[in-house]
């Protein structure tokens, strides 16, 4: 009989439920999965010759949840491994109660766009992450033959840029490169993630100037956000739907929305059951375009941080369920790309937000600070969004998202009344440089299991005496 490791607790929030309640869990110790759940909570007592020494995990009244799911996240290696790394990126994820990433094809070199490319990938992985990681291809000008062999070497679905991404080796695609994605992938049913944002004047230019002659401080940051207006992303989210109404087998995916102005079409198109999802990430649902300071690039990312009335569209999009998910987007690079030390130029500085480890205690500490949402969001809620909605939109349900039999053990012991000031040192990413840090957060991780293995406790410093448990999915 294999080995078991037992958790228990007064507050744990089971599949289905909306409220926590009592439970203990039994996991099997060699393949990681739940085996049992019990409404209530036991003794080790119960359990007296059954266990092996420290198998049992009694976390009092602090709250047992699943672990989160964050299936938008550049880990950047090889090619970029001084912007992050799978060693720091997943760190700082386990951190945050995150026990599964998905990488994006870019920015790492060579991009996952080839089943080589994806090896590449694999093997710069294999023995460094502290969380269990999949993989996303990508799909750029003339790979549409490349699509169907990355999906049986197991990645989740495709990305795509509709502008430029900021990276050479990354192109973006043009509606022809599409229809032959699509085309190719009629055989082997996937997803395609959109970067939905499109100049219909320059399709494949990026659109970094032309800033209003009243508004040409590049480190001003209307200066840049004038030059990224969500027509870009009305313009994209147009062109997605009615590429996807006639491949009713393929979903397409917008990722990182920013901008409310694209709900009423994408609310149309659910309801004619087009096959389509949507997320939206941390920093458009805690920050506002308002309150960034003059020369701080360090909130820039594309689509860009826009006012506070757009931001609690989002949220109650969020709430009724047109916006699926919420994911972080980590996007980090060196300190030098953003300009911060420098003439904090807007314009010129590489757009991406370095948040892994901090997504449950932002989404915890707006529940709780944002008058409009006091009595809405509760944590299953934030669940639902940060590891349900996100496994399933990465093709992980049913092994990941819930704590249920069958499912991995991915578990997280969370404290939900303390709170912590973001600094430098908390951060556990590479390059710590984030628009939140000074910030004063409600809720932190204590621990963090993958598949029952102990990977992340904040009482031994975190990492301390522990070996990266994660596998590649």
């Amino acid at each position: 009989m294999s080995p078991i490791r037992v958790f228990t607790s007064t507050n744990v929030l089971l599949q289905g439920r909306h409220d926590l309640l009592p439970a203990t869990i039994e996991v099997d110790v060699e393949s990681g999965k739940i085996v049992k759940i019990h409404e209530g909570k036991k003794t080790e007592s119960d359990y007296e010759g059954v266990l092996e020494e420290g198998a049992f995990v009694d976390v009092g009244e602090l709250v047992i949840l699943p672990g989160l799911v964050d299936a938008h996240v550049h880990l950047n290696e090889p090619g970029r491994t001084h912007w992050e790394g799978f060693l720091t990126g997943t760190q700082a994820a386990i951190s945050g109660g995150v026990t599964t990433v998905v990488d994006m094809p870019l920015n790492s070199i060579p991009p996952t766009t080839t089943v080589e490319n994806l090896n590449t990938k694999r093997e710069a992985a294999r023995g460094q992450c502290w969380t269990d990681v999949g993989f996303w291809g990508g799909i750029i000008p003339g790979n549409q033959d490349n699509l169907v062999p990355l999906v049986k070497d197991g990645v989740k679905g495709f990305k795509c840029f509709l502008i430029d991404s900021g990276v050479e080796e990354f192109p973006c695609v043009a509606e022809d490169d599409l229809k032959l994605a699509m085309g190719s992938l009629s055989s082997a049913p996937s997803t395609i993630l959109y970067h939905a944002e499109l100049d219909i004047l320059q399709p494949s230019k990026a659109v970094t100037s032309s800033a209003p002659a009243d508004q040409s401080d590049p480190a001003n940051y209307q200066t840049f956000l004038s030059s990224r207006p969500p027509t870009l992303e009305t313009s994209a989210i147009s062109l997605v739907i009615s590429l996807h109404r006639t491949r009713p087998s393929l979903r397409g995916h917008i990722v990182h929305l920013s901008t409310s102005t694209a709900l009423p079409s994408i609310r149309a198109a659910k309801s004619s059951n087009i096959n389509l999802t949507v997320e939206t990430c941390f920093h458009y649902l805690c920050l506002t375009a308002e309150y960034i300071p003059h020369g701080h690039p360090e909130f820039k990312c594309c689509p860009p941080i826009r006012d506070n009335a757009n931001r609690q569209e989002l949220w109650d999009a969020l709430l009724d369920g047109t916006i699926d998910c919420v994911v972080s987007d980590h996007s980090p690079c060196v300190a030098s790309l953003k300009r911060v030390d420098t003439d904090g130029d807007f314009m010129q500085a590489w757009g991406g937000i370095s948040t892994l480890g901090l997504g449950l205690s932002l989404l915890w500490t707006e529940a709780h600070k944002n008058e409009k949402l006091k009595g809405k969001v509760g944590i299953a809620d934030i669940v639902r969004w940060t590891s349900e909605k996100t496994a399933e939109h990465a093709s992980l349900q049913g092994v990941k998202g819930a704590l249920a039999v069958g499912y991995d053990a991915d578990i997280v012991v969370w404290d939900p009344d303390v709170e912590l000031k973001v600094t430098k040192d908390s951060l556990k990413f590479k390059n710590k440089l984030s628009p939140y840090e000074g910030l004063t957060l409600r809720g932190q991780v204590q621990q963090s299991y993958v598949r029952g293995n102990l990977a992340f406790d904040r009482h031994r410093r975190g990492f301390d005496g522990l070996s990266a448990p994660g596998k590649l999915l």
